[in-house]
């Protein structure tokens, strides 16, 4: 059995379902976090998450824009943190779409509350954004940051001979036009709710240990 992950899906079910279409079904879906904002139906996309997982072998990583959401739920947002989410981050369409409906489901909340920090492997740590560079990857599973899981960027300004990884991490969280591949760092989030024409606009997943990628447009 074949592991693939999957990029950030930003509520762009459409492309997550064209992507999907394109990988084994007896593969292992790993899911590297942020389910919501951005794209056109947040709710949409976790009901198709909560479908694939009757269906298939799936597991569920948490992204920063899914804390974000259920901090909201959870009524432990500050109003700046509110206001961060609603105006910059997307939360504010997120949550139009889910009015839409009466608000957010039980299911959705207990979905992205039983998301994982990490997924960890014999051949590489799916994580959603990153590890610290400078701290070994066993070190940081034994006593996971989840600030660090869900928001870094640190080891993107560090070269691959300096970070201090024993294995490969497999991450999302920042937008690239092509996914990176090196040594001991794969990043597969190609910015799907951003414009084709700058470059963006994919869906991706990868391939582990392979590191075979398969991207798909973003359909509407």
């Amino acid at each position: 059995m074949s592991t693939w992950a999957i990029g950030d899906v930003h509520g762009c079910v459409r492309t997550l379902d064209a992507l999907v279409a394109q990988l084994p079904p007896d593969a292992t879906l790993v899911f590297l976090g942020d389910y919501v904002d951005r794209g056109p139906d947040s709710p949409g996309t976790l009901d198709r998450l909560i479908a694939l997982d009757r269906e298939r072998a799936c597991v569920f990583l948490r992204g920063n824009h899914d804390q974000m959401l259920l901090d909201a739920a959870d009524e432990w947002m500050t109003p700046d943190d509110l206001a961060l989410w609603t105006k910059h981050n997307g939360g504010g369409a997120t949550l139009a779409q889910y009015a839409q409906r009466g608000g957010v489901p039980d299911e959705h909340v207990a979905f992205l509350r039983a998301t994982r920090l990490f997924y960890d492997t014999p051949d590489a740590v799916y994580v959603h954004a990153g590890l610290n560079p400078f701290a070994s990857v066993a070190a940081q599973l034994a006593d996971p940051d989840p600030f660090t899981m869900l928001w870094t960027r640190r080891h993107l300004d560090v070269l691959p001979a300096e970070r201090r990884w024993e294995k490969t991490v497999v991450c999302g969280h920042t937008p690239h036009r092509e996914p990176i591949d090196q040594s001991n760092l794969v990043l597969i989030d190609t910015g799907v709710f951003r414009s084709v024409a700058d470059g963006f606009g994919r869906l991706t997943a990868v391939e582990m240990p392979a590191r075979r990628f398969v991207s798909v447009l973003y359909s509407d």
